[in-house]
């Protein structure tokens, strides 16, 4: 099973989203491109978060030095993206029984050069995990992520709400979009191994059953 882990917009949780589903299904990581900070990178992160031992994080393929968008901070380190060098890890390299866990950078929208955005990532066998947060504009934000991956015909295989329950927001976008909710991560002071292990095994039977 390939999960591709996107979000409603920048700074919603995808990482920590990230962290717990790679945890609870001892999943393999991937993050096809880190923009900025590259000594504290998400697979850094990932990995600090991580307590199994059978996680393989495997590298960016573009690795660029500017927190900006991809397209940008490209342009600023004098390259183009090209999805032609985007490879997903070889199933020989990770256990071809295992999962994969695929993080995407921002939106879906995010563009990474002139043409194409964070959305020509998504693969036709990668199953997608919508990250939302509430805030102000986040049921629009939702739903519009939503519609855009449903008229590409690309597989939702649920929400996963971060933060503090809003149950009128979360009720409107489930109304309306019948998605699963594959659950919440709580508002936590801080995240770290023991965290991260405790939300993997409240989440670990609704992941296995999206196989």
């Amino acid at each position: 099973m390939k999960l591709f882990i996107t979000g409603i917009g920048t700074d919603v949780g995808k990482t920590i989203a990230s962290a717990i589903i790679t945890e609870a299904l001892e999943a393999d990581y991937w993050k096809p491109i880190q923009a900025g900070d590259l000594d504290t990178s998400d697979s850094h992160k990932i990995k600090a978060y991580l307590s199994n031992e059978k996680t393989i994080i495997h590298p960016n393929s573009y690795a660029l030095k500017t927190p900006a968008s991809p397209n940008l901070a490209a342009a600023i380190d004098g390259i183009t993206i090209d999805l032609k060098n985007i490879k997903e890890p070889n199933p020989d390299s990770y256990r071809e029984d295992n999962h994969l866990v695929i993080e995407g950078a921002g939106g879906i929208f995010v563009p990474i050069n002139d043409n194409e955005t964070i959305i020509d990532l998504i693969q036709p066998d990668y199953k997608v995990i919508v990250v939302s947060r509430h805030y102000l504009g986040s049921i629009n934000h939702t739903l519009l992520t939503i519609e855009a991956l449903q008229n590409r015909k690309i597989a939702i295989a649920g929400i996963l709400f971060n933060g503090k329950e809003n149950q009128s927001s979360e009720s409107i976008i489930l109304k309306k979009t019948g998605l699963n909710c594959l659950g919440r991560i709580e508002e936590e002071p801080y995240f770290d191994k023991n965290v991260i292990r405790e939300f993997a095994d409240l989440f670990r039977e609704k992941l296995l059953q999206l196989q």
